[in-house]
């Protein structure tokens, strides 16, 4: 292998002296690719793991969210990581640590079993995602970055494009074991690439802020047991809960004040708060991730518990929102240089509502049309959402504080997906309780539209009250599914106001001198 080094944050790359550019892009962009896919592969599988593992419906929940708030805890370390052993070596540890975690997670027998392989997974799949972005910025001359984010941009949406359909497929053909299973001979190949052809690069060496990284891991950590386990225990009638929160709210602020006071190095770099572009980006960042996984979540065990699909056809009804998502962004390629990015990020947040909005007519009788046409619109609204978002946020940022600001980056759309699907579960399990209180009361002999139904549905009859409290649940369900895709769509229109805050990456590059109004244009360049 070529002893090429790449500065990376150290300096300004070489990018003349990087041979095998696109054997690089291709073997960083499949662990990419990998760790994307297990953030939704598994969605449509749950019901398959909740009856193999024996798990109630909140409990397989923890399937995703231990997974991101692992990787969303592990984050920050990247960049310190590769301070310390160079980025190649963390690559290659990271690709070999969530290969093997994919197997045990395949292995698994119990639901304790799979949530603790599934912790592992996060653990060594936090990095791929900030170090294949930080790669291509580095191995990409300018007038190349806008091709390198679309292609890293692609490789990040390849999740809620294949995972549906490939979850579905290989659980339905073999077992849900599979959709684990898979990663295996793709972490291998993505292996081999990385050994062979990745040169090293070292950011300048770091001094760990362990009371920073203390602090924000515990918040981190005890808002997720927060989340998941409120609803479970009555939130706060419960002592355990209570602690959680208070644990968390004291660790934030503990972190705050020491990043905020703190002499010299602190875990979170105090200068990525002085770029408005960045700090508005995260905000973006959380909410897409909220909204993105929030529906991912919900929907699989909608359509497959609700309207008895099959999984093989579940997977290829929500499929066309990946189709859409990759349609807008060779739309977005080509709209970039003619207008403002926050006008194209308006027009995905708008679509997005509106796919959210026909979500909120779902009916028991339907067809598949109304999942396919919102989840195409959705997906076009992400797709015109995602690259711009991206751009806009690091347009401004300066090369040495990409190491820091790309896991950052990362890591508020990690917390943004684990707090939006432990929201939207806690929301649809006391939704559905309260529907169902609210229309069993009218389930009684006097009600007049009982009077004309069948002898077995009597509900003088434990048998009718049986068959009759089943279907007071069904429909007391799609309510809850109803209100939480109703509080999403309000969720989503509210934030395009905050666009007017960032500035225009063309504008704010101008003024600052940091990229030239036509590399600003280019940022997020689909190659035609």
């Amino acid at each position: 292998m070529s002893a090429v080094s790449i500065p990376g944050a150290a300096g300004a790359p070489t990018h003349a002296g990087v041979p095998h550019r696109r054997m690089i892009t291709l073997s960083i962009m499949l662990a990419t690719i990998m760790q994307a896919l297990d953030t939704t592969i598994a969605n449509v599988a749950l019901p398959h793991m909740q009856g193999s593992l024996q798990a109630s419906q909140d409990q397989i929940m923890w399937v995703l969210t231990s997974y991101i708030v692992a990787s969303a805890i592990t984050l920050p370390l990247t960049g310190w990581l590769c301070g310390q052993w160079g980025r190649r070596k963390v690559f290659l540890i990271s690709v070999i640590g969530f290969t093997v975690a994919s197997a045990l997670c395949g292995l698994s027998t119990s639901l304790v079993g799979i949530v603790l392989a599934r912790l592992l997974q996060g653990v060594f799949g936090a990095a791929l995602v900030p170090l294949s972005q930080a790669v291509l910025l580095d191995i990409n001359p300018r007038e190349k970055v806008g091709q390198a984010m679309a292609i890293w941009g692609a490789g990040i949406m390849v999740g809620p494009i294949l995972g549906p359909l490939l979850g579905g497929w290989l659980t339905e053909s073999y077992n849900w074991r599979w959709v684990f299973f898979i990663n295996l001979p793709v972490g291998l190949f993505a292996l081999w690439g990385i050994a062979r052809y990745l040169p090293e690069s070292r950011p300048g060496r770091e001094r760990l802020d362990i009371f920073g990284f203390a602090t924000l891991s515990l918040a981190i950590g005890m808002l997720q047991l927060f989340l998941d386990r409120g609803q479970q225990l009555d939130w706060f009638d419960s002592w355990e809960i209570k602690l959680e929160a208070a644990a968390a709210l004291v660790a934030f602020a503990f972190f705050v004040v020491h990043t905020w006071t703190a002499q010299g190095v602190s875990f979170f770099d105090r200068n990525l708060l002085k770029d408005r572009n960045f700090l508005t980006g995260l905000l973006f960042a959380f909410i897409v991730g909220m909204i993105l996984y929030g529906t991912m979540a919900l929907l699989p065990n909608l359509l497959q518990s609700l309207m008895d699909y099959p999984v093989v056809y579940t997977g290829e009804v929500t499929a066309p929102r990946g189709v859409g998502t990759m349609l807008a962004m060779i739309v977005v390629g080509r709209l970039v240089h003619r207008i403002d990015v926050r006008a194209i990020m308006a027009v995905g947040f708008g679509l997005t509502a509106f796919a959210l909005w026909q979500m909120t007519h779902l009916t028991m009788q339907m067809d598949a049309n109304l999942i396919i046409v919102s989840g195409f619109i959705q997906g076009l609204g992400i797709g015109f959402t995602f690259v711009p978002l991206s751009t806009a946020t690091f347009a401004t940022l300066a090369p040495v504080l990409r190491h820091q600001g790309t896991p950052i980056y990362s890591l508020l759309r990690n917390i943004g997906s684990s707090v939006g699907i432990s929201i939207v579960q806690a929301l649809l399990t006391r939704g559905a309780s309260t529907a169902h209180a609210q229309l069993a009361a009218t389930v009684v002999p006097g009600n007049p539209g009982l009077v004309n139904l069948p002898s077995m549905l009597d509900p003088a009859t434990t048998t009718g009250l049986a068959i009759l409290n089943a279907e007071v649940t069904r429909q007391g369900t799609l309510i809850a599914y109803i209100n939480d895709f109703s509080i999403m769509t309000v969720l989503t229109l509210a934030a395009i106001p905050l666009l007017l805050v960032m500035s225009s990456p063309r504008h704010a590059a101008a003024a600052a001198g940091a990229i030239d109004a036509d590399e600003a244009a280019a940022a997020v360049e689909v190659p035609h």
